[in-house]
């Protein structure tokens, strides 16, 4: 029963991870990633002065960087409404967990 409940809690969680954002912003503002709660990047907002046809690189990097600034912020949030969940079913010794 303890274990259902967990499982219950888990989905709940999930769902309304699904329904939150992170922004991550880098190079001063010149990109900015948003990433849903499950870790899907839902939008990328390039600042027009970031694009340089003589330099695609660096707009490249900004991205990139962006992206896993992003993707960090998203771990970061799963671990602060999940953490607690698979804390207690790792406490009971599931495979997996």
């Amino acid at each position: 029963q303890q274990v259902q409940q967990m499982q219950t809690e888990m989905v709940k969680a999930q769902e309304e991870l699904a329904k939150e954002t992170v922004e991550a912003s880098v190079g001063g503002g010149m990109v900015t990633v948003t990433a849903n709660g499950s870790g899907e990047i839902v939008g990328v907002k390039i600042a027009p002065q970031a694009i340089d046809p003589d330099d695609p690189e660096s707009l490249e990097d900004l991205v990139l960087a962006g992206v896993n600034e992003a993707l960090r912020n998203v771990q970061e949030l799963q671990q602060s409404k999940l953490g607690g969940a698979v804390g207690g079913l790792k406490g009971l010794g599931l495979p997996g967990l």
